[in-house]
Order: structure tokens, then sequence, then C-alpha cells
């Protein structure tokens, strides 16, 4: 019978509460237990291994253990490996690799291969597996090297290593109930600074409440709030927004410029940062805040030595888009590591709905860019994304403009003209009698219309008068040849051929005293409503009668464009009166022949319409567009750019 009177003892209750006491972290717990379980045992050595997970090694091979903590530790050591030589070193960790792959505790004789629970072997390696860990996560295991004993009592060995080990799992217990108790800490205080940004009006008021409250429920001297002004997290420049009981701060004070110096130091780091700087190990220490620079810190707390200052990103996402930074000159308990981190979790859930009230503040321009840089980030990366983004979109423009043809098309002012016009002018000198029924600009006519009558009654006196006198010549002619005069008959004969021309010319003027359309169409120009009555001259121009169905567009082309136009090229037109409107059109002719105007050279194409509309009229100008062919975009781009320094540079 085994005699357990001793675990009772004074001894073994030190051992409850060393194991019980809660750790600062697990490595502490394990050099902790690695000690406690070496003691009980009585082990000569014991050794620390992580194992790795089984999925991280290579197919076929067995994962290989790595020494985390040796005991005892050299003179003066931490049991660093290296510092200790381990006894037995291959056993040890085949005893590991086995103890971490069943996941439960080995024992192996030493010397003797069939000496597992076996009396006669001189020592004994024990594999202790304390954490299971899983396909991912590595597992730990402690070797225990045990000298001789029998079989009785090694099995009382056994029974209170596996006790001792199961005090891993209260550990872990703890260490969850201590997370749970911070996340709640930080989702209550997170919860009630949501609760009031949500209250204030605009971004700088949130800030500020959020300081504020920060004061209050927490105790603090005083809080203040940066944020990135500029394009892009983590590289925009860090201005102070908000700070506690403060609605109005100047940037130039040096007490400013030192909080900002202070939030810049931990935006770089893109860590939390405490001044005092905790030490990196110990019950009371931080790995990440004891390895922190915190030189701006010192330097904003150089005025009060119990003054304590901390610093704590405000992340979104990957990014770092501001700073929070407390002040609190009471003990050490008030700001130190739990507050630290409680506020670092509770600004990881209020960050984003500060972020948010941010980009509502700006104008649509900067949230249009802000939007297109988290657009774009997943295909060119979180740094610099905008840069990268505008080097991949003139990259596409270039190969677009070399490889993408479109069609190009030469751009001309042009003006409707009627294909046939004609004018109706004063056929002599004369007085305006009377205008026909349609005589009207803008009215329709028909061929044969009447259009203006002249007044005819000097002509028909004029005509009365030369009949007269032809009459009598003519007597004058015979009586001169009864008489036999034949030189007075000649003239009277001379007399008789200027009075019928006379009669003709008359005759004719009467004729053309009534001016008809000469062809089917609208009058374009001219007014005589006005001029019944008045004389005119020969020739001067009363209508203008053209065909409004059949027009033509002339365009002005440039001499530089108009090497590239030929006949029966097609393009495009559209007029002022109607710029939605576009009707096909194509070249008919183009007239060899330059004019200036504006100081330019043009040539006249009349292009001819496929298509018209009834609203259509002479005169109305607008824009045409010829197609001469695909041409690439950076051929279109820099023809002109081209063509002037070929003409430049010619000799």
């Amino acid at each position: 019978m085994i005699d357990l009177s001793k675990i009772k003892a004074p001894g073994w209750q030190r051992v409850v509460e060393e194991l019980s006491r809660p750790a600062p972290d697990d490595r502490a717990f394990l050099a902790r237990l690695l000690s406690i379980q070496a003691q009980v045992s009585g082990a000569r050595q014991g050794v620390l291994y992580a194992v790795p997970p089984a999925q991280g090694a290579a197919p076929g091979a067995e994962p290989e253990p790595t020494p985390l903590l040796i005991w005892p530790p050299a003179e003066g050591g931490t049991g660093e490996p290296g510092t200790v030589p381990i006894e037995h070193e291959s056993e040890a960790r085949d005893a590991a690799r086995a103890a971490g792959g069943s996941r439960q505790t080995r024992v192996f004789g030493l010397e003797k291969s069939d000496g597992l629970y076996e009396g006669g072997s001189q020592a004994y390696m024990v594999g202790v597996s304390l954490s299971p860990g899983s396909d991912h996560a590595p597992g730990h295991v402690i070797t225990l090297l045990i000298e001789a004993r029998t079989r009785q009592a090694l099995q009382t060995t056994l029974a209170l290593v596996e006790v001792v080990a199961g005090y891993i799992h209260a550990h872990a217990a703890r260490r969850e109930l201590a997370r749970a108790r911070a996340s709640s800490a930080s989702l209550d205080l997170a919860v009630r600074l949501i609760a009031s940004i949500n209250q204030a009006a605009g971004f700088r008021g949130a800030c500020m409440q959020v300081c504020n409250d920060l004061t209050r429920h927490l105790a603090l001297d005083r809080a203040a709030l940066g944020w990135v002004k500029g394009v892009g997290a983590n590289s925009g420049t860090l201005r102070a927004v908000a700070m506690s009981d403060t609605e109005h701060f100047d940037r130039r004070m040096a007490f400013v410029k030192k909080v900002e110096a202070a939030m810049d130091e931990c935006f770089d780091q893109e860590q939390a940062v405490l001044h005092p700087v905790p030490p990196a190990e110990g019950p009371a220490g931080d790995v990440l805040l004891g390895q922190a620079i915190a030189h701006a810190h010192r330097e904003l707390a150089s005025a009060d030595a119990k003054l304590r200052v901390a610093s704590v990103p405000l992340r979104v996402g990957d990014d770092v888009l501001g700073v929070l930074t407390v002040e609190s000159a009471a003990d050490a308990s008030t700001l130190g590591v739990p507050l630290v981190e409680l506020l670092q979790a509770a600004m990881d859930l209020v960050a984003p709905v500060l972020a948010v009230r941010r980009s509502d503040d700006r104008v649509l321009a900067l949230r249009a860019v802000d939007s297109t840089r988290r657009a774009g980030s997943w295909l060119v990366g979180p740094r610099h994304t905008i840069w990268k983004l505008a080097l991949v979109a003139a990259t596409i423009a270039v190969l677009a403009a070399v490889f993408v043809t479109v069609p190009y098309r030469i751009e001309a002012p042009m003006e409707l003209t009627p294909r046939t016009q004609r004018i109706v002018s004063a056929p002599f000198d004369g007085v305006i009698d009377r205008l026909g029924e349609h005589a009207i600009k803008g009215s329709t006519v028909k061929a044969g219309d009447l259009l203006v009558s002249m007044r005819t009654t000097e002509l028909h006196l004029g005509l009365q008068d030369a009949l007269v006198k032809m009459q009598q010549a003519q007597t004058r002619a015979d009586a001169s040849l009864r008489e036999g005069k034949l030189e007075e008959a000649e003239q009277a004969k001379q007399d008789i051929e200027a009075a019928k021309a006379q009669i003709d010319l008359l005759r004719y003027r009467i004729d053309q005293a009534e001016l008809r359309s000469p062809i089917d169409g609208v009058i374009v120009d001219g007014d005589l409503r006005e001029r019944v009555g008045s004389t005119v001259k020969l020739g001067d121009a009363f209508f203008v009668i053209a065909r409004v169905d059949d027009m033509i567009a002339v365009a002005k082309v440039s001499d530089t464009d108009v090497s590239y136009i030929a006949e029966s090229m097609r393009g495009e037109l559209a007029t002022r009166s109607d710029p939605a409107a576009t009707f096909g059109v194509h070249v008919e002719r183009l007239v060899p022949m330059a004019r200036a105007e504006g100081g330019s050279n043009t040539f006249e194409v009349r292009a001819a319409l496929d298509e018209t509309a009834p609203w259509m009229r002479p005169g109305m100008e607008g824009i045409v567009k010829l197609n001469t062919g695909p041409r690439s975009i950076a051929w279109i781009l820099t023809r002109r750019i081209r063509d002037t320094a070929r003409l430049w540079l010619w000799w």
C-alpha cells in the first residue's frame, strides 16, 4: 500500500497555491509548471518542448520538437536552450514527439529497448503532454529525466505528474475568463462611446464627445484625438482635431505641438505607446509596450513627474486613421497596461464609426477619391493606391491609344445651300405696278405663277407713236416712188425699218412686263410689298426662288485637312437648329481653289444629303464630320503635332 499522507503536507499546499496563482502569460505559467513538475517528480532534468502541428510537417516526416526552457537553469541564467546541455537529447526529443503525437503521457526506459514500465532500467524519460494542440497550432510537452526507481514508485510519480499537468486547464480557463472580462469591459465602453458619437453633430463634435466621455468614465486628466489629414491612410499628416474640455485650441501652442508629436510617434509605430515604458517581462510587463519608442511621450510628460501618458492607434481594417492620446497624474493603476489594452479594444470598435462620420463630412470629390482608393486596394495593394491606380490607368490608356483604332473624322463648318435656285430681276427701267398673289417671301410658287407686273402705260404710248411713225414713213415712201424720187423713197424705207425695230422692242418689253416664276420652289429672298409704285433699274433683284427639297451642304475644310478629302467620302452633319438630329452625307465635289478666311485657307467641299427634313431651310449652319477611315487613337492625337514638327524641321 502506498502512503499518501504527504500529499496533505504544507509543501504540497504550496505547490497548489503556486499553480493556482494567475500568471501574466502562457510562457510564464509553462516555466512555473516545468519547475514544479521537475520538483514533484524528483527529476534530474526537465525540458519544455514545442511540438509543431502535424499538418506543417513534410510528407512522410514527423514533426521536430523545439526546446523552449530547461530546468534546472544555469546559475544566474533563465533556462534558455543553449545555456544548459540537454541530457539524453535524442531520447528526450523522441519522448516529446511520442507524447505530442499521442497526446498522452509516455514513459521510456533508458539503456533497455523494452524497458517500458519494467524494472532494471537505470533511468526513465517521461513525456507529459500539456496542451493538445491541433492540426494548425503547436502543442507543448515536458520531458522529465527520472532516476531509476521501483515500478510502484514510478506509478506514483506518474500520478503526481499527471495531476500537476491538469492545472494547465485551470490556467487556460483563467485566461479565457480574463479575456472575456476584458472584452466585456471594452464592449461596454465602446457602446457608450458610439452612443455619444451618434448624438454629436459632425465629425469634430463626435471626436470631442469621445474625449470628454473617456475622461469621465476612466477618470483621466486629459484625452486628445488626432486624425489623418491627407490622401490615403498611413500616408497623410496627423493633426489633433479634439481635446477634452477644450472646444477651441491653437495648433501653434507648444503644448499642442507636444501632443501631436506624441500622436505621430504612435502613428509611425502603428502600435500602442505607454510612458513610463513598462518592462517587457514580468507580472506587470508587456512585450509590445516594453519595446515601443516613447521619446515624444516622455517629453509630453516632462512637466509633471507623476504624469503618465498613453497613445493607442485608431485602426480601420489594416489602416491607421488616427491616434488617441490620454494623460493621467493618478497612481500607476489608473493608467497602466490593462487600461491601454482596454482603450485599444474599445477604440478598435469606435474607429470605424468615426471614419464614417469623417467621410460624411467631406466633400463629394474627396469621398469619391477615397471610394476609388478602397475599391482599387484589392487590385494594387493598400500602399500608394492612388498612384498605382493612376499608373495602371495610364498604361491602359497608352496601350489603347496605340492598338485601338477608331474612325478619324474631319470636322468643318457648313452651310445648307439649295442645289437649284433662280433670281428674278427687273427686265428694264420702270415702275412696279402690282404684285402677284404668291409674291411674298417664304411662299411656295409654281413655275409660271405671276410674281410682279411692271407698269406698261409709257410702253403702250411709245408703241402707238412708233406705229404712227411707221405709217407716215410708208406714206412718204409710196409718194416718193410715184414721183420717181428714189433717194427720198430709200430714206423713207429706212425710217420704216427703224419704226419696226422700235415697235418690236416696245412689244418685247410689254411682254416682259409680267415676271413669272421660272421654277417650282420657295421664295427665299425678296419682299416688294412696300415698293409697289416705285421705280426700279434694269437688273435689280426682286426675288430668289430655290428648291428646298434638294439641298447640299457646303463645307469649308481647312487646308491642313483637305488632303484627306475624296469624292464619295461619307460623313454626317448636324445643324445648330437641331443638334440632336444627324443626317448622312457624301462628298460630291471638292472646289480646287482656296479662300482666305479668318487668317487661314479653306477649301469648299460640296456634299449631298442622303435625306432631308421638312424644317431644313437654305442658309442653316452647322457642323459636318467626314469619315476618312480607321486610325489609332495615338495617330489622331499626335497628327497635327507631327505635321507641324515636320513642317518646322523641313528644309
